[in-house]
């Protein structure tokens, strides 16, 4: 089995929670409907979840029930509703959300800025200055990302879902997938990065507060 995946009994034995409390988090948005992963095992159809993600997000549950929190401010922290919020370029700057350099890429590549941006275009902003901060991923393929995100990701938007960046003999890509999936590649193909765009959306809202 994926080393990546941890099955719903490992998961309740290792969090030390119980069936009822996961199916609670779910209808609660707490767990996203994406992380419950149907496969086929010898015993039948079984479900897993990814390990890491889904692991850090029942720690941080139940340190924020150990501060009295209830599930609807759980909720509003781990999986906020933020599909009306909308900000300009000079608003996101004047908040330090993203570098100087990541606004002015998408100055460039964006014929139109005086319009707000929407939540999921903030996110897309945001994912392409962590890749551009890594070092790892030059200003022509930053605005190649940045056109995949704003082509693809509203379709994605409300799941969780990972940007993939690949590069193969001098060339470039990128991608969009489920957070669950596995994808995998020719081997002479190397990740530069996969990164979480959930997890890109939940640490813009808490600095949006």
């Amino acid at each position: 089995m994926d080393p990546e995946l941890i099955s719903k009994k490992e998961l309740l034995g290792q969090a030390g929670i119980s069936y009822g409390q996961l199916y609670r988090w779910k209808r609660k948005g707490l767990i996203p409907e994406d992380w419950f992963v149907r496969k086929s095992t010898f015993t039948g159809q079984e479900t897993f979840f990814p390990r890491e993600k889904v692991l850090a997000r029942i720690e941080r549950i139940k340190s924020m029930q150990d501060e009295d929190a209830s599930l609807d401010e759980i909720a509003d922290a781990v999986a906020p509703n933020l599909g009306e919020v909308s900000m300009t370029i000079e608003q996101i700057a004047d908040k330090g959300l993203v570098s100087p350099q990541a606004i002015e890429l998408f100055r460039q590549s964006v014929c139109d800025c005086s319009d707000a941006l929407v939540f999921g275009e903030v996110v897309s902003l945001s994912a392409l200055d962590t890749l551009l901060k890594t070092g790892d991923v030059s200003l022509d393929e930053g605005r190649m990302v940045l056109e995949a995100l704003q082509h693809d990701y509203p379709a994605f938007e409300g799941k969780d879902a990972d940007l993939v960046f690949v590069r193969r003999m001098g060339l470039s890509t990128s991608l969009l997938v489920t957070g669950s999936a596995e994808v995998r590649f020719e081997p002479a193909t190397r990740v530069i990065a996969r990164l979480n765009l959930t997890e890109c959306a939940e640490a813009l809202s808490a600095r949006i507060k």
